[in-house]
């Protein structure tokens, strides 16, 4: 049984449910707020995931980031050396969407020549009606950007661990490569 420890950055516009999804998932459901303030730097949300299909778990260290251009400077220091990354869009926004490619650059300018593991996570389904972002689009750029594709509804608490439990088992997916490799030249 390993346990393993990653830090995670959230990303995306401000407004797409980055916090919520961080609330919702720390908390199991219990709340779902209406109302949010303004994330003005990072917040931490720390929390297990066990890893399907194994022993495995990973405790993520969820860095919960700004989506203001205005504090996008201090996000360099604060989300230095990310072992994954869950990049959020709305999925009633087509400008959020669009804006993933700047969130993704951002995060993997952190850790240059290295692999980012990552989700993109187009939220707010429930708004259907409201739809602005097609899903085979969102997947097609994700698949193309080497990171898989979850859509959510946080409010509806529809499909919200499932990024999670991805990032969970690509981490691990990474490590025991890792470790291979370290015992191959032992």
């Amino acid at each position: 049984m390993v346990k393993l420890a990653a830090k995670c950055i959230l990303a995306g516009d401000p407004a797409v449910g980055k916090t919520a999804l961080a609330q919702i998932f720390r908390s199991e459901e219990a709340h779902f707020q209406k109302n949010y303030i303004l994330t003005t730097g990072v917040d931490l949300v720390v929390k297990t995931v066990p890893v399907p299909d194994t022993g495995d778990s990973v405790e993520f260290f969820i860095f919960d980031s700004a989506g203001k251009e205005l504090f996008s400077e201090m996000l360099d220091k604060l989300w230095e050396s990310p072992n994954v990354l869950c990049l959020v869009y709305d999925v009633t926004n087509e400008q959020s969407f669009s804006n993933c490619g700047k969130w993704l650059e951002k995060a993997r300018a952190q850790i240059p020549g290295t692999s980012l593991p990552g989700v993109l996570v187009g939220n707010k389904t429930d708004l259907a009606s409201r739809r602005a972002v097609d899903p085979e689009q969102a997947r097609a750029w994700a698949l193309s950007q080497g990171l898989e594709c979850f859509e959510i509804s946080v409010k509806e608490m529809d499909n919200y661990e499932a990024p999670f439990h991805c990032l969970a088992t690509q981490f691990l997916h990474l490590y025991r490569e890792k470790v291979g490799l370290f015992q191959s030249l032992v």
